[in-house]
Order: structure tokens, then sequence, then C-alpha cells
């Protein structure tokens, strides 16, 4: 299950959102998405788990939790239309 995470601070790479996350269960993928010209990160995206259960057990903890600062936001995915 893929969900959509908010209110990443800029410092946070995506082995260190990996390894947050991994204390729920099993992480498939993780993807932050950067700026494109200044290779800074827009502070939000994506960590896919391998079941709904573990994803949703995510979900419950790190809702709304502070990290460095910064209250995250996590949420399932929408699947991006076709």
């Amino acid at each position: 299950m893929k969900l959509f995470v908010k209110n990443i601070e800029q410092d946070i790479n995506e082995a260190q959102l990996e390894n947050l996350f991994s204390k729920f269960g099993e992480v498939i993928s993780v993807k932050i998405v950067y700026d494109k010209i200044t290779w800074e990160s827009k502070g939000f995206g994506f960590v896919e788990m391998t079941t709904k259960t573990d994803a949703y057990k995510a979900i419950d903890a790190l809702h709304g939790k502070e990290i460095k600062g910064k209250v995250l936001s996590v949420e399932i995915a929408l699947e991006k239309p076709r």
C-alpha cells in the first residue's frame, strides 16, 4: 500500500524516512520528491509498504507526529489519474 507523506523536514533523506517507517512493517520503496532545478526537497514523498495492516499501523503512529520540528501528515496515496 502506498502512503503519501507531507511536511517532511528538509534534512531528512530517503534512508532516514525508510528507517522511520520500517518500525511498523516492511517497506518496499521510499521516494522523496525533489525540485528539478535546485535539488532541494519539496517536503513530501511516498512510502510503499507490503501490507495494508503495516501501512495503517504507520499512519496511526506517524500522522501528526513531530519529526525534527515539523508535524508529519501521513495518508493513503491516491492513484494518479491516467
